[in-house]
């Protein structure tokens, strides 16, 4: 279910103050880079992910895989930064950047 405009523009302000937590570089969407994604929308459930791609459209391509893979939305993209969220299965409010 797409966000709404409130929650886009709530996740944007609490996103301003956030630093990546994932790089996606050459290799692309790895096991590992994947498996890190899962572990960071988990426990932060909205997250900034750094996509190191020179080529806008390669870069664009990538970001709309993660998401799909990782069944995140896109928030925000500027630049070689996406801001993504995804719901948690178990929230943690200790982790959570939204709670």
């Amino acid at each position: 279910m797409p966000l709404k405009n409130d929650k886009i523009k709530q996740y944007r302000t609490i996103g301003h103050g956030l630093n990546p937590i994932v790089t996606v570089a050459g290799k692309g969407l790895s096991d590992n880079v994947l498996a890190e994604l899962e572990r960071a929308l988990e426990d932060h459930e909205l997250i900034k992910v750094k996509v190191a791609v020179v080529d806008r459209e390669l870069r664009k391509a990538l970001i709309e895989e993660l998401c799909t893979r990782s069944k995140a939305q896109l928030v925000q993209e500027i630049g070689k930064i996406a801001l993504i969220f995804r719901e948690a299965q178990k929230p943690d409010p200790r982790k959570s950047n939204i709670r």
